[in-house]
């Protein structure tokens, strides 16, 4: 066993020690007034949190998971329509979908170089395997008959997928887009059209966040919020996380419990003033590991971050080609590593009645062989990441 101290993956601990004392007072305001479910630390939050991604509402809901559902309900998604994502990412995202009201889940591949999704690969389904009913007014996949109605771009990792070219083909189609922002966070896109910068949850028709303890604003729980900017939208979502009420004990339509309890809004509130700090801490510490492996020396392939992009690291994920053997030498020197993610959505037993096969994405299917997330985390010092570095030039240098 290796006396060497250990990098985690991820630190968890550090940052809620330099806030102890504030979170603390948050639950202590709590107890004093009772206020558990909704009121002030919530609305405060919901209000902070649409102004920093430049939205006009943000409705704070249980968890990423709800969030995304509770958009594609409110937009009118369900039984009968079609919802296109990558296979690259949480089954969140997938689970979602079919959970709203049934709707059916369509993969298109990922960039190679983003593992986002590629535009040129969505024009392709929608182009050859749907056609355009003039009469109807609608897109339907030649093979189901089913109505095509949304796309769901995955801003993984951090980054952001390339929205210009997404919502112009939305746009053709006449499809709604709901970003899953869930691990992007304050995330930038310079958009070509509106010539200037657009933070994540602000350019589709809604947008989910995830506020999962691990995320780069997360709770000390679970939570998650929807960030749009139509008014009817934000008004169905917040009735849909609280059993479909318009008022107390007043149902327009069966809802959900499916609300941000006050404990976590103040948490996150807290924690929101520390996110453009952390976020710079994580681009620098990005930066740092571009700048030790500049060499080439680490025989490992980095992230790709586009000009039209500034990513706010999520997770640091790199590409080996004997990642197995890679992990369990970091892991004998007591550096945490994780992989996201190893089995790709359409080859889950999950979804087997989809139909999809192996193969029928190669660039998702040969990614996931290969990436692994090196320790990423605003407190990640520069002498941690010397030695993430030295460890993996020692690890290519005795593979070589």
């Amino acid at each position: 066993m290796s006396s060497q101290p250990n990098i985690p993956f991820l630190d968890l601990v550090a940052p809620h020690a330099e806030l102890k004392a504030e979170l603390c007072e948050v639950f202590c305001k709590a107890l004093d007034t009772a206020g558990f479910i909704g009121g002030p630390m919530v609305q405060g939050f919901e209000t902070d949190f649409a102004r920093y991604c430049d939205t006009a509402y943000s409705i704070g809901v249980n968890s990423g998971t709800d969030a995304l559902r509770f958009a594609f309900i409110a937009a009118g998604i369900g039984a009968g329509d079609i919802v296109v994502t990558v296979p690259n990412t949480f089954i969140a995202t997938s689970e979602s979908i079919t959970q709203a009201g049934g709707a059916r889940i369509a993969f298109v591949d990922i960039d190679e170089a983003t593992y986002n999704m590629d535009p040129a690969k969505l024009q392709h389904y929608l182009e050859n395997e749907c056609e355009w009913n003039a009469v109807a007014g609608k897109l339907t996949e030649r093979k189901s008959g089913l109505r095509v109605r949304a796309i769901v771009p995955v801003h993984l990792y951090g980054q952001m997928a390339d929205m210009d070219a997404i919502l112009e083909i939305a746009d053709k189609f006449g499809l709604i887009v709901v970003e899953d922002a869930c691990q992007a966070h304050g995330a930038k896109y310079f958009s070509r059209k509106q010539n200037r910068w657009c933070t994540a949850g602000s350019m589709g028709t809604a947008a989910a966040f995830s506020f999962y303890p691990g995320k780069n604003l997360g709770a000390c729980g679970e939570g998650g919020a929807i960030t749009t900017n139509d008014e009817n939208l934000a008004k169905k979502c917040r009735m849909l996380r609280d059993h479909g009420q318009s008022q107390k004990y007043y149902h327009d339509v069966e809802g959900y419990n499916g609300r941000l309890d006050s404990i976590q809004a103040g948490i996150l509130g807290i924690k929101l003033k520390q996110l453009p700090k952390w976020t710079e801490q994580r681009q620098a510490a990005a930066a740092r590991y571009r700048e030790l492996c500049a060499d080439g020396a680490t025989g490992m392939g980095l992230p790709y971050e586009p000009e039209w992009s500034k990513a706010v690291y999520h997770l640091f994920v790199v590409r080996v080609p004997n990642r197995e053997e890679f992990m369990k030498n970091l892991s004998s020197v007591n550096i945490g590593t994780g992989i996201h993610y190893p089995i790709p959505l359409h080859l889950q037993n999950a979804y087997k009645g989809l139909g999809y096969k192996e193969g029928d994405f190669p660039i998702t299917e040969r990614v996931s062989k290969e990436i692994v997330s090196l320790p990423m985390f605003p407190q990640l010092t520069a002498g941690q990441q010397q030695r993430v570095v030295s460890e993996v030039m020692n690890f290519a240098t005795a593979a070589a």
